[in-house]
């Protein structure tokens, strides 16, 4: 709802211009023109009355905007709330259908891999875990990604044969309303306004965990984004792969090499060059670079100090001299989303279409 301008401003909202004052550029900014907005009271019209905890997703985002400085404008609210919708229905900690399925079928995964009979797994499951009830009873009445977790911890930190399958990997990777990374929220926690009791793993699943991590996600680095649409691939495909899916494309435009599109600009965690980097390396002479300042420059890609780099700028120019035209910037990946909860041939470009169909309706919302 629209603020009226008085004489005084609420507390609240003059907290919001300062805060609009001092996010970075390019992490979801105030546009030219644009005022902020009272982030509590927004959520509480936009969201349906049918959440029953609605108040308590105004007070955890008006928080989490205020902690990590994100502009408090209509537009940053909707995206998150767009997330949200997509990714849990506004549910917290929200069942996954067949999970039990999945589960077991995890465990069976595993001890195949590590050769362990999964008869003897299955053995080791029947003892009665921490909270009363056998393993095998929770795992097949399981419902939500937060109980499979705390069945994963429980199984591995109480059981040797948790320690064969899985070491100290949990095979719950996201959670929360947001579905966000349990790995990323584990490596962003500096500036989290709450005091963790647990572990950043268990802080996903409540409501306040999985909204501010998720919004850290979604809004909280710069881009030179034409539109939320391509922070919403980001958010399925990782940071900047929508602007490197473009880049890939430049290259491919370049060289003449067939790239797949999906923002990965090296073969991460491994010295050896991939194809977008072999692809490159074909242009060495005309950059006159190594191939050693090439892998430097293409490690760049994980922020937004790779589009100063000379390689960027060079392979745009050669790109498009041989194109006879501009070339995207920016560029939906082409990457087809694999998940045991995922039953349908889905892709990035298809979750980021969607959301920003919520996000839409969201703002059209008054």
């Amino acid at each position: 709802m629209p603020f009226a301008v008085s004489r005084t401003l609420p507390l609240s909202l003059l907290a919001a211009l300062v805060l609009a004052g001092c996010a970075e550029k390019g992490a979801a900014p105030l546009k030219k023109g644009e005022k902020p907005v009272d982030v509590a009271s927004v959520v509480r019209q936009k969201m349906p009355a049918s959440v029953k905890d609605r108040d308590d997703w105004a007070i955890v985002l008006a928080k989490t905007f205020e902690s990590q400085k994100i502009a408090p404008t209509e537009e940053n609210i909707c995206s998150v709330l767009a997330v949200a919708q997509q990714e849990s229905m506004y549910q917290s900690d929200p069942a996954v259908p067949g999970l039990n399925k999945i589960a077991w079928k995890e465990i069976d995964r595993r001890a195949e891999k590590m050769h362990v009979p999964v008869f003897l797994v299955h053995t080791a499951l029947k003892i009665t875990s921490p909270n009363g009830k056998s393993y095998s009873e929770r795992l097949d009445t399981v419902k939500t990604e937060k109980q499979l977790s705390a069945i994963f911890d429980d199984f591995i930190n109480m059981v040797p044969m948790g320690q064969t399958l899985f070491g100290s990997l949990n095979p719950v990777h996201t959670g929360g309303p947001m579905q966000v990374s349990i790995d990323f929220a584990e490596k962003h926690t500096n500036g989290y306004p709450w005091k963790i009791d647990g572990t950043v793993r268990q802080e996903v699943f409540s409501l306040r965990g999985g909204l501010w991590f998720g919004t850290y996600h979604l809004l909280n680095y710069p881009v030179n984004y034409s539109e939320p649409l391509y922070r919403f691939a980001d958010f399925n495909a990782g940071w900047y792969a929508s602007r490197n899916a473009a880049f890939q494309n430049a290259v491919s435009r370049a060289t003449g090499t067939r790239l797949a599109l999906d923002g990965d600009l090296i073969a991460y965690g491994s010295s050896e060059a991939g194809t977008t980097e072999l692809a490159v390396r074909k242009l060495a002479i005309k950059l006159d670079m190594t191939n050693g300042e090439i892998r430097h420059q293409l490690e760049k890609g994980d922020s937004l100090a790779f589009e100063k780099t000379d390689l960027y700028q060079q392979v745009y120019k050669l790109a498009e001299q041989k194109s006879g035209k501009a070339l995207p910037r920016e560029i939906l990946p082409g990457i087809q989303l694999e998940s045991p909860k995922i039953t349908r041939n889905l892709t990035t470009a298809w979750f980021a279409k969607r959301v920003d169909d919520r996000r839409a309706r969201c703002m059209s919302l008054n």
